[in-house]
C-alpha cells in the first residue's frame, strides 16, 4: 500500500452527511450503492408499514438503521486501511491474531 488512504475521520464525517459516500472514499463504490439501496428499501418499507401515530424516526427506522451500519462500516474499514498503511510506512509488522 503505497498511496496514503483517506483520513478515517474525514470518511466518518462524509458518511454521516451522505450515506454511501464513506464507502466511495474507501474506493468501494459498489458497497456504497448496496448500502444506499437497502437504506431506501428498508426506509420505504417501514414508512409503508408504520401506523399514522408513529413518529418521523419510527417511520424511517429501517433506513436509519442501515445508515448507522453504513457509517460504522465506512469508518471501520477506513481506520483499518489507514493503520495498515501507517504500519507499512514505519516498517513494523501488523499485529497478528492471538492463538
Amino acid at each position: 500500500m503505497r498511496v496514503k488512504p483517506a483520513n478515517p475521520h474525514l470518511v466518518l464525517l462524509s458518511a454521516l452527511l451522505l450515506p454511501g459516500s464513506g464507502q466511495v472514499w474507501n474506493h468501494e463504490p459498489l458497497r456504497g450503492l448496496i448500502f444506499l439501496f437497502f437504506l431506501l428499501l428498508l426506509g420505504g418499507f417501514t414508512l409503508l408499514t408504520a401506523g399514522p401515530d408513529v413518529s418521523f424516526v419510527g417511520r424511517f427506522a429501517g433506513g436509519f438503521f442501515v445508515w448507522a451500519m453504513a457509517v460504522f462500516d465506512a469508518y471501520k474499514r477506513a481506520r483499518i486501511r489507514f493503520e495498515l498503511w501507517r504500519h507499512a510506512q514505519t516498517g513494523a509488522q501488523p499485529p497478528q491474531g492471538q492463538l
